[in-house]
């Protein structure tokens, strides 16, 4: 059946933008035209009052599975997506086992595609068992549709690993998403080192743990002419090295989260354990770098690094929980929150954070509303107030920072491949 959504504001920078309808045939984009007549035997969304955006592609996500689907699956973790109005994810490979070989390349894409609700697309390990000693077969793993690599949620901490690792990737174009920490200098830190921390009592972290592996990782890159991806950053001093690099032509790109864009370090008050994230939350300084770091392009991506926890991992003393915020269903709603409703950034720059130079780094199908382009669509009301509900979350992940507070923004459609699979804010 057609499917044909009339009457939304099109927000769609690398194509047609404006008051479009698009028609939908199968799993394609088949037109982008003004006031297409509706024919009988096809379904119309009207989407007045809405948005209309290309697919939300989040391009770092934990989903778990394989090894602690007691914390996500893929089958959670899509219909999660799906709800927050993301239409893929790229998932991060520190599973049990890690991701690094091209059977569970295969695994994951398998898994993804029997779930139906959000494209999956995997990254393979830099290193053999994610230990930091030796190169995985990254080409094998690419060759089965591994689409960057890296040992996120730990660093490369060997330097000559990672430089192998660049000249490796480059042999067939591929990208190393770079966790950046400096396990020396965090030193068993469990928060932002400064004042917070201090009058918490709490062992901090120091910016410069961060900061050491992104000039690292530049260094490397511009020394090899290849592409390094700096994950997650933080700091104030992150983004101006980064922009000094992008300014000198190296090959960097990078993302950030909302978490770093909304909070600081005193959310952490209280010893609340879903504040507690890797890399820390930072201080209001470091939180408005972020957001001129996104303003001026030097931080390309918005993503989540969507972390689910089990409740009992979270619910303990502050040096003991685990790192990471469940995010995937609350990220648009806290970017049009903190960014768009503020004035920080119009849709069209959250559209390219969100959506387009993820897929243009990864080389990813999407970002993009296109005549015979795969129909990934995401619809949104600007407008809509709602109070994050964890216990209403598709994720088996409660321990989200934002849980109780009331935003402004939410997914009301998500097509994916010309499915509807989020149907008028419900999950089908």
């Amino acid at each position: 059946m057609k499917l044909l959504i009339k009457n939304g504001k099109l927000v769609n920078p690398l194509g047609k933008s404006g008051n479009y309808d698009i028609l939908i045939e199968g799993k394609k984009i088949s037109k982008i035209e003004e006031n297409i007549k509706p024919e009988d035997n096809m379904r119309v969304i009207d989407a007045s009052g809405l948005t209309v955006m290309p697919g939300i592609i989040d391009m770092h996500v934990h989903l778990r599975e394989p090894g602690y689907e007691y914390k996500e699956d893929i089958l959670s973790g899509t219909r999660a997506a799906a709800n927050g109005g993301v239409t893929a994810m790229v998932c991060m490979p520190n599973t049990k086992p890690v991701l690094d070989n091209a059977a569970l390349m295969d695994y994951v894409y398998n898994r993804a595609k029997e779930c139906g609700y959000a494209k999956v697309y995997p990254t393979g390990c830099i290193s053999k068992g994610m230990l930091g000693k030796e190169l995985s077969e990254m080409g094998d793993m690419h060759a089965h549709g591994a689409v960057a690599f890296t040992d996120d949620g730990r660093p490369v901490m060997n330097s000559n690993l990672m430089r192998n690792a660049m000249e490796y990737a480059k042999n067939f174009d591929s990208i190393l998403i770079s966790h950046c920490e400096d396990l020396d200098l965090v030193d068993d830190g469990v928060m932002n080192e400064g004042y917070t921390s201090t009058i918490l009592g709490l062992k901090g972290n120091t910016r410069v743990a961060e900061e050491n592996h992104v000039s690292r990782e530049i260094l490397l890159a511009s020394s090899l002419n290849t592409k390094v991806h700096i994950a997650h950053v933080s700091t104030k001093g992150g983004v101006e090295m980064i922009r000094h690099a992008k300014s000198l032509g190296v090959q960097v790109s990078a993302e950030t989260a909302p978490h770093y864009f909304a909070c600081t370090d005193e959310w952490v008050k209280g010893y609340n354990t879903n504040a507690k994230v890797n890399p820390p939350i930072r201080t209001e300084e470091d939180r408005l770098a972020i957001i001129e770091g996104l303003k001026d392009g030097t931080l390309d991506c918005i993503i989540t690094d969507h972390a689910p926890h089990h409740e009992d991992e979270k619910k303990v003393e502050f040096a003991l929980a685990m790192n990471g915020i469940s995010g995937i269903e609350t990220s648009f709603a806290v970017t049009n929150t903190y960014l768009i409703k503020t004035g920080e950034l119009t849709m069209e720059q959250v559209v390219m954070a969100m959506s387009c130079n993820p897929a243009r780094i990864l080389k990813l199908e999407g970002g993009v509303i296109e005549k015979g382009k795969p129909a990934d669509i995401t619809i949104v009301d600007e407008n809509k107030k709602w109070t994050v509900d964890t216990e209403k979350f598709e994720s088996k992940g409660k321990n989200c920072i934002f849980a109780d507070m009331e935003l402004t923004g939410k997914a009301a459609y998500t097509i994916v491949d010309g499915k509807v699979v989020l149907d008028n804010y419900r999950l089908k």
